[in-house]
């Protein structure tokens, strides 16, 4: 199923494993940030793939 929605939760180290995994989706700045207005279902297994090696758990997604 596409990725509809996309969060980070409270936690965030700021290692950039996110945006490694799917720069379109993800920016690292003091935090990790979801970028807006960014088409989802496009990105739906490069998202899949940042959430599964955030170290610390805090990307959240909804399909």
């Amino acid at each position: 199923m596409d990725i509809k929605k996309v969060w980070i939760e409270d936690g965030c180290i700021a290692c950039g494993a996110c945006e490694a995994a799917c720069p379109d989706v993800f920016r690292v700045e003091d935090i990790a940030y979801v970028n807006e207005g960014v088409d989802y279902p496009q990105f739906t297994d490069q998202i899949r793939e940042a959430a599964d090696g955030c170290p610390v758990e805090v990307i959240k997604f909804s399909e």
